[in-house]
């Protein structure tokens, strides 16, 4: 399949998880960091109306030649759910004598290793597909599940979002629609419920959030949780303003994701290790301190660039700083949603 060229600010850090799935998020191996600083120097210039990468080579090309060549890993969460790493975002998997259930689908060019990841679980087939949101590191294994004869289930933005051309004003790009053989077959609008193989998944949007096509998926038996990239777990997150995202967004469903979950729940991110609701609330607190110090700054009548010259996330970076979302590229995301 050959699809246009793709960009998103996720996608970048989904180089670093596939080149090192096994290393901290909170630290990262800088080899490894430096290596991607040619690709994504532009991203000091962020927002300018300029294409952020200057040179004219995709970055998906790069993160695709990363994808072919990296390990995708496996690791057991509780009873019969693992969750997969090394492509795109966090995948997970529920496998059972009915078949096996995915929660995202990674890069399409690590189809083999997903698939072999896969087959080392069990040889049932994949019978669905959940979708937690529209961008490419999480749906551009749709065709190739879908033609295996997966069913796609999504929030009915992120059909949308895949059957038209999209326009990401934070990265200067349009997005062509994917291919019908790649779009969601099963869509709902907030709430919806799947018995499979003894297990009862819930599906839920809040609305809009990272972008106006998310939802989370709870496996109330085994209390296991895929957020999708509503919570990124130790670095900042990307958040698309282009599609309905925003920060107060964010912040709302995380709240509402948090009444939902207890200290013994296991939390898939969207990106980062597995976590817990501790990890989410000090997530979630980072995103409101942040949030306000940005939006005092700019009643102030503090430009974007004197907002970021203040560094108003400047306690929190060594913890959160560490990756390609930088404490100037997150202060300028939430500068544009206050």
């Amino acid at each position: 399949m050959k699809k246009s060229t793709i960009l998103k600010t996720s996608a970048i850090r989904a180089v670093y998880s596939m080149i090192c799935p096994q290393q901290s998020a909170n630290a990262p191996d800088h080899r490894v960091l430096f290596g991607l600083i040619t690709l994504f120097a532009a991203l000091a210039g962020f927002g300018t109306p300029a294409p952020i990468f200057a040179q004219g080579v995709s970055p998906v090309i790069k993160i695709n030649e990363e994808a072919a060549k990296a390990d995708v890993t496996t690791q057991s969460l509780r009873a019969n759910i693992s969750v997969l790493m090394g492509s795109g975002g966090n995948i997970t998997v529920l496998t059972g004598a009915d078949g096996k259930l995915m929660v995202d689908g990674g890069l399409a060019v690590s189809r083999p290793k997903i698939q072999a990841a896969l087959d080392g679980l069990g040889a049932a087939p994949v019978k669905y597909l959940i979708n937690t949101h529209w961008h490419w590191d999480h749906t551009d294994g749709n065709e190739w599940l879908k033609a295996q004869g997966a069913t796609i289930i999504a929030q009915e933005n992120t059909l949308k979002r895949l059957s038209a051309t999209t326009r990401v004003e934070d990265w200067d790009y349009t997005f062509n629609p994917w291919p019908v053989s790649a779009r969601p077959t099963v869509t709902f609008k907030t709430d919806k419920t799947l018995r499979f193989d003894g297990e009862t998944i819930i599906m839920k949007n809040y609305g809009r959030g990272h972008t106006d096509t998310d939802i989370w998926v709870y496996f109330k038996n085994a209390d296991v949780m895929a957020t999708g990239d509503i919570f990124w777990n130790g670095v900042y997150p990307f958040i698309d303003n282009s599609t309905g995202g925003g920060i107060d967004e964010m912040i709302r469903w995380a709240n509402e994701t948090l009444k939902r979950v207890t200290d013994k729940t296991i939390i898939v991110p969207g990106h980062g290790p597995v976590g817990t609701r501790a990890q989410f609330v000090e997530f979630r607190d980072m995103l409101i301190a942040v949030r306000e110090r940005v939006a005092r700054l700019k009643k102030q009548g503090k430009s974007i660039d004197e907002t970021v010259a203040a560094k108003p996330t400047a306690d929190f970076d060594p913890k959160w700083g560490n990756f390609v979302i930088s404490p100037a590229l997150f202060t300028r995301l939430v500068y544009a949603g206050v």
